[in-house]
């Protein structure tokens, strides 16, 4: 089923569109110097998407101080003050989420989506295991894929009746079989985009599993139009997170780093030849496969369809490009001399 399109400032999610990343500041929201500083280091990654929290009245005026200078288009976060959503749009934010389970009582809804309406501003319905509307939760006995996707439909309901069809919809909740199952009951069912992501998913390391794990299940069948991986972590990391998971699926372009998982025939110190590259090329907007590899078994060999690679050897190593072998160096000089390869290639391409 082809999504529907919804426009959050100038990007677009749904209707067949590029997925999108997003993620949310973590700053003082009463400091827009802050958090316009975080903004811009966010997009300066590739943020394309930004969610600002809005928990008072006095985080309005440093949001319309943001929303003069924003980077990317803002998103504001409302819970139980509806209020609050109504001055957002006021102060010229470009999406609103609010959540189900706290602000749900009709006159509240309607006045929201009023506000929306009169500016064109979508809004998110952003449904959260933790927080599901009590009478939902006292049907399902749980928090079930059910449950969430029924919390969803009864807000959208809700807003079309005071005719409004601007909405984006996710689903989250820190389990992840059940964020999967309730994603794709939603999809299944409508064509409104959707938010993807698992919520409260954790640190570094377990939030990108967790995040990995769902996020590949559903995109792999087309399902997700903007994706956030949320992590107890500089949020800086979610974005690198969030495209390597969509290079991995296929979904974007960009530096693709190979590399061997090592074994007793490796006689070089490969581990931090990995990182090294790694960090080189993280700026790096070319799309382009490097393979860094520990023994000439595994490269030039099995990683024959890299652009580049290293192969290792006693304390030196090989480059090579598409499988042929073009130099030997020292391991010192490895990395040195891989970027030159990519740079004189590149140079020459112009």
């Amino acid at each position: 089923m082809k999504r529907r399109a919804i426009k959050v400032g100038h990007t677009i999610i749904g209707g067949g569109m590029p997925v999108s990343i997003q993620s949310m500041c973590d700053t003082n929201p009463h400091d827009a110097t802050e958090t316009l500083a975080q903004m811009r280091k966010l997009h300066a990654v590739g943020c394309e998407i930004v969610r600002v929290a809005v928990p008072d009245t006095g985080a309005i005026k440093p949001l319309a101080e943001v929303m003069k200078a924003a980077p990317m288009p803002v998103v504001a976060d409302i819970h139980f003050d509806y209020k609050l959503a109504i001055e957002a749009v006021a102060a010229g934010v470009n999406a609103v989420r609010i959540n189900p389970g706290n602000i749900s009582e009709p006159e509240r809804v309607r006045a929201v989506a009023f506000a929306c309406q009169t500016k064109g501003v979508p809004i998110r319905i952003g449904v959260n295991g933790g927080s599901l509307d009590k009478s939902i939760l006292a049907k399902h006995g749980a928090v079930t894929a059910q449950a969430l996707v029924d919390s969803a439909h009864a807000q959208m309901e809700m807003l079309r009746r005071y005719d409004f069809e601007d909405i984006c919809v996710s689903l989250k909740c820190s389990s992840v079989p059940t964020t999967i199952e309730a994603y794709r009951l939603m999809y299944a069912q409508s064509d409104v985009p959707l938010h993807v992501g698992v919520t409260e998913a954790g640190t570094l390391y377990h939030g990108l599993v967790k995040s990995s794990a769902a996020l590949g299940a559903l995109l792999v069948d087309g399902i997700g139009d903007t994706i956030r991986v949320s992590l107890c972590e500089d949020v800086v990391e979610e974005i690198k997170a969030a495209k390597a998971i969509l290079q991995a699926m296929g979904l974007r372009e960009g530096v693709e780093v190979i590399a061997c998982p090592t074994c007793g025939r490796t006689k070089i110190d490969l581990k931090p030849l990995v990182r090294e590259v790694e960090r080189r090329l993280e700026a790096c907007q070319t799309a382009v496969k490097i393979a860094v590899m520990g023994c000439v078994v595994n490269g030039p060999g099995e990683a024959r369809d890299a652009d580049y690679g290293i192969a290792g050897g006693i304390d030196e190593g090989l480059l090579f490009r598409k499988g042929e072998v073009v130099a030997k160096m020292p391991q010192r000089e490895l990395v040195d001399g891989l970027m030159a390869l990519i740079a004189g290639d590149e140079a020459n391409k112009k």
